[in-house]
């Protein structure tokens, strides 16, 4: 990203709006707050995106390091995070919306599902984790280049935020069945792009290997 030019910072924001993907949050959203108090909502929201940003952001000062450290390629390390995708994409699909259990489970603990699943997997998913180690390789880009890589991931946080914030709003428009409705496509969504992060991966992995052949 020389010179910070604009295309480069256009480019950084709409791959970290991808993988991020505020939008296709909401019905995660929706699924974790489900039999949670609506005046608690902005509690679950605010905490979500927090903890996300914690994970985040240790990725960006430290994930590479940390994969270089114990040997790990990012090759495997997308295929596995593809993997976790696809099958959270799967319950979305295919499961209930809330089942009555943790529907109960809710109501002891409403900040139960800030963690698991909206903030992880869903906002600070192992492809916007992957992601963000690859926009700041060290080998690659400069410390201020990689603080603004921080900078934009910090603006597109701050706009999933907002969006959750105003998930109550959108979903009096839409409804429970829009909701629904949404759910599902979003998890055709994501299980496209968990299976073409494990392809990706592979391609990843086997030129190494056959770098490392010959």
């Amino acid at each position: 990203m020389a010179g910070f030019d604009i295309a480069s910072l256009v480019r950084e924001f709409i791959t970290l709006f991808v993988v991020i993907d505020p939008i296709g949050t909401l019905p995660v959203f929706y699924f974790a707050t489900a039999g949670v108090p609506e005046h608690l909502h902005w509690r679950l929201a605010t905490r979500a995106v927090i903890v996300a940003t914690i994970v985040l952001v240790l990725f960006l000062i430290g994930g590479q390091f940390v994969l270089e450290i114990v040997g790990l390629r990012l090759g495997s390390f997308q295929i596995a995070g593809g993997i976790i995708l696809f099958l959270f994409a799967l319950t979305m699909i295919f499961g209930e919306p809330k089942a009555a259990r943790e529907i109960e489970e809710a109501e002891k603990d409403h900040m139960k599902g800030a963690v698991f699943p909206l903030a992880i997997p869903s906002i600070a998913s192992p492809g916007a984790m992957l992601a963000i180690v690859i926009l700041t390789d060290n080998h690659r880009h400069s410390i201020p280049d990689q603080a603004v890589t921080g900078l934009l991931l910090l603006a597109v946080l701050a706009l999933t935020l907002v969006l959750l914030l105003l998930a109550a709003r959108l979903k009096r428009v839409i409804g429970n069945t829009g909701a629904n409705v949404i759910s599902r496509v979003m998890g055709m969504i994501l299980a496209t792009v968990a299976v073409d992060s494990v392809l990706s991966g592979l391609e990843v992995v086997g030129a190494l290997t056959l770098t490392g052949n010959g």
